[in-house]
């Protein structure tokens, strides 16, 4: 299957052809550095990570290119505030979403490049769309001319006419149209600025993202992908500036995901539910997060609860748990030089078959506008499949399920890795959350098997009442126990 992908300038699903055969330009729009970033910026930073991990899975050399906006508005209160300078408070907060990120488990973009690096070439796009009678000056402020631009509102689909009647014009804004937006605007006391043919000042905010994608990906690139929320003015503003500047299509796909409600209510700090992704991973592993934003579609709202982060988590254990199981088997069961296999089960069959083609199948469902919640699915068919292998245990009378076996465990870790998941040693991932689970209960490992030994002994006994007690007391704290003729295990609910 092609890769086909929803592109909001068409609002189709478009097969995806890069402009250079093999070659992929992806810009990003990044965060503004005054704050920690919340469960909204780790939804959109993740699945554009996944979209660079699956382009480059596919065979293709993608440049990635992922901004800081560390001049504005924002920045600035914020400093004031602090009574430190913008670039202190920038500095800082990009230290700490690059370490959110890192814990988070994204990759590296190509380049991360700063607003205030680039000031050179924000000038001269500015003084580009001047001169071609797109903006105009006004005491030091500079604006786009929306009016000089046909298409805009191009790619949010808005009505210019209603969009007119809501506008007004700020006071201190020097605008001749309510729609027209800021290139440039005018120093004021105790900003930072910057010597400019219209005066000391600083860039607007759309601008910015204009420049730096065409330093690092010229005039026109592939994907350009952010949140919803950024479709209008954001992306609306840089197709006017870029297309009116360099005359060509500025982005062949625009792509976004979704919101993220809080308990199905939209993100708000007045609403009290407001989180960022330190408080989260406070009290949730990282790979629980990223595998909670893979369980939905990227287009999709998706509501944030704990509920839901305990249903990703308990998912991604019974993922583990059966890694672990098929490492421990392909340890301590040699693989023989030649696997003749008799009889195969119709139902074994069907599983076998479920493995060989699990990569296509995850293929697939990537390649339909990038699905993780479909390709996660197949990675969940394929470990039924090899618990239902293991189950059967018939490595001896038919060898051939051990290799079966050995595909299975490599595909899933594979593709997984695709999706930035399984990064954790098997064992290492169940001890950990074992022991986050045990944490409240009271019990210890070494306490659960005590009373194990002790109801072994019940039951020797035939003291089935205090036997029954005990497997109650451990169910009631969370504590599962297994009975198997190779004795009893354990595990957490």
């Amino acid at each position: 299957m092609t890769l086909r992908v929803f592109n909001t300038l068409s609002g189709n699903k478009e097969e995806f052809v890069p402009l250079q055969p093999g070659k992929v330009g992806m810009y990003v729009c990044g965060v503004t550095v005054y704050d920690y970033c919340h469960i909204g910026h780790a939804r959109a930073n993740i699945v554009f990570d996944i979209v660079y991990r699956y382009l480059r899975f596919a065979g293709y050399d993608v440049t990635y290119v992922r901004n800081y906006t560390d001049v504005d508005d924002k920045i600035i209160k914020r400093a004031n505030e602090r009574g430190i300078s913008s670039k202190e408070l920038s500095e800082e907060f990009i230290r700490a979403f690059d370490e959110d990120m890192a814990a988070l488990g994204l990759e590296q973009p190509t380049h991360q490049p700063k607003a205030t690096e680039f000031i050179p070439q924000i000038q001269a796009i500015v003084q580009r769309l001047i001169d071609k009678g797109m903006a105009y000056e006004a005491e030091g402020d500079v604006y786009y001319a929306v009016d000089k631009f046909p298409d805009y509102l191009k790619l949010s689909k808005r009505n210019m006419d209603e969009m007119r009647a809501g506008a007004r014009i700020a006071p201190g804004e020097r605008k001749r149209n309510p729609m027209d937006f800021a290139l440039w605007k005018a120093a004021k006391p105790g900003e930072p600025a910057w010597e400019s043919p219209w005066g000391p000042g600083r860039p607007g905010w759309h601008i910015e993202c204009s420049a730096m994608s065409v330093e690092f990906l010229g005039e026109s690139f592939d994907i350009h992908g952010g949140g919803k929320d950024l479709v209008f003015p954001h992306h609306e503003n840089e197709i006017a500036q870029s297309e009116g500047a360099f005359e060509q299509p500025f982005v062949k796909y625009w792509l976004h995901n979704g919101f993220v409600n809080v308990n199905q209510e939209k993100m708000s700090k007045s609403l009290g539910n407001f989180f960022t992704i330190r408080d989260i991973l406070k009290k949730y592993d990282p790979e629980v997060v990223r595998f909670f934003i893979l369980s939905a579609h990227y287009r999709s709202p998706i509501d944030f609860s704990d509920q839901n982060l305990e249903d990703a988590k308990a998912g991604l254990t019974r993922f583990y748990e059966s890694l672990k199981a098929a490492h421990d088997i392909l340890e301590k069961t040699p693989i023989p030089s030649q696997v003749p296999c008799e009889v195969v089960k119709d139902e074994e069959r069907e599983v076998y078959d479920r493995i060989e083609a699990l990569e296509d199948r995850f293929c697939e469902a990537m390649d339909d506008d990038f699905n993780t919640a479909l390709a996660i699915g197949h990675l969940f068919e394929a470990v039924r499949g090899m618990n239902r292998i293991m189950g059967e245990k018939r490595f001896d009378e038919c060898p051939l399920s051990l290799l079966v076996l050995k595909d299975g465990l490599t595909k899933v870790e594979k593709l997984g890795g695709v999706l930035g998941l399984f990064r954790s040693a098997p064992a290492v991932w169940l001890a950990k959350t074992q022991e986050e689970g045990l944490a409240d209960s009271g019990l210890s490992p070494a306490v659960i098997e005590n009373l194990i030994e002790e109801r072994k002994q019940a039951r020797k006994n035939r003291d089935f009442a205090r036997a029954d007690a005990i497997r109650d007391e451990l169910a009631a704290k969370g504590v599962l126990l297994l009975d198997s003729p190779e004795g009893t295990t354990w595990k957490l609910k």
